[in-house]
């Protein structure tokens, strides 16, 4: 039932919105036409902020960086008693939102969905944000390049959400 809803829920919007431009007596499909060539400007400013970021995803990912710093904060996670498999999403996480729920399905898949890492995972998924893709997105889109104190604000409410859903997650499960 709900999937069958779920498939008309964009067109019945589409046909309100165009019913709405109609009752208007607004031409919709120029509309949409002159929306999007503003559209195809925008995407040209973006495009080299995002490339950036790509490329910079990937080469962390295949460089293999990561598993030489979970080496070195091993000891710490031990001794915290933090599941090692979640450090690649609380690191991944600022960086990259697809990288990190790659991740966090390889937990589900290997360890279950009830683990207590895949539990962690799922907070910390929630409770973190990708700070280097919002800034490269939004600061890129209107051509800020100075981002001053936004990057470390972004970084320390990432850690923040980190510690919290460490401890929040060792509370309740």
């Amino acid at each position: 039932m709900m999937n069958n809803l779920s498939n008309y829920i964009i067109p019945f919007m589409v046909f309100l919105i165009v019913l709405y431009g109609i009752l208007k007596k607004i031409n919709v499909y120029d509309v949409f036409v002159e929306g999007s060539k503003e559209s195809f400007g925008m995407i040209l400013n973006l495009f080299p902020s995002l490339l950036a970021m790509i490329l910079g995803v990937n080469i962390l990912i295949k460089s293999n960086l990561i598993n030489i710093v979970l080496k070195m904060f091993s000891s710490i996670v031990n001794f915290f008693q933090i599941p090692l498999e979640v450090i690649p999403i609380a690191l991944m996480r600022p960086i990259s939102g697809s990288s990190s729920l790659a991740i966090l399905n390889s937990i589900f898949a290997n360890l279950g969905p009830d683990s207590f890492a895949a539990k962690l995972g799922s907070v910390l998924q929630g409770s973190t944000d990708t700070t280097f893709y919002i800034l490269t997105l939004y600061f890129g889109s209107v051509g800020i390049k100075k981002i001053r104190y936004a990057l470390w604000a972004g970084l320390l409410g990432d850690l923040i959400g980190i510690i919290s859903s460490i401890i929040i997650v060792k509370i309740f499960f």
